[in-house]
């Protein structure tokens, strides 16, 4: 699925989406980054690097530091398909991050968002 137009477009676009569907919920840049960087183990300054090289989400995906191994724990519905039977990993990892930001704009616990894991 190469061709998948979302595949080629850069984080750096998307990421400001995220941002506002949070921000326009109460919620903050940090709560969005704090699972950005949950998910994909980025450190800060490898987040704001990939902003900055405006890598595409393949790239930003392909890059990450270590998938986090609870991430298949992350269920439910996005979009209309349900993320634990996307058989395509790289869209999967995609709608794990949307569903994290979902989650986040609903104002679901930091500690259930992330799965159990500490929200530190």
């Amino acid at each position: 699925m190469a061709g998948r137009r979302i595949f080629s477009m850069s984080f750096a676009s998307i990421y400001p989406l995220y941002v506002a569907k949070a921000e326009r919920k109460g919620h903050t840049r940090a709560e969005v980054d704090h699972v950005v960087r949950w998910l994909t183990g980025y450190d800060e300054e490898g987040l704001r690097r990939a902003l900055d090289d405006e890598v595409d989400m393949e790239e930003f995906f392909a890059r990450a530091p270590q998938m986090n191994p609870n991430a298949s724990l992350i269920t439910g519905v996005i979009c209309g398909h349900r993320v634990e039977e996307i058989t395509d990993p790289l869209m999967q990892k995609i709608r794990y991050l949307d569903k994290l930001v979902d989650e986040v704009a609903r104002g679901k616990k930091m500690s259930s968002i992330l799965r159990g894991s500490p929200a530190t």
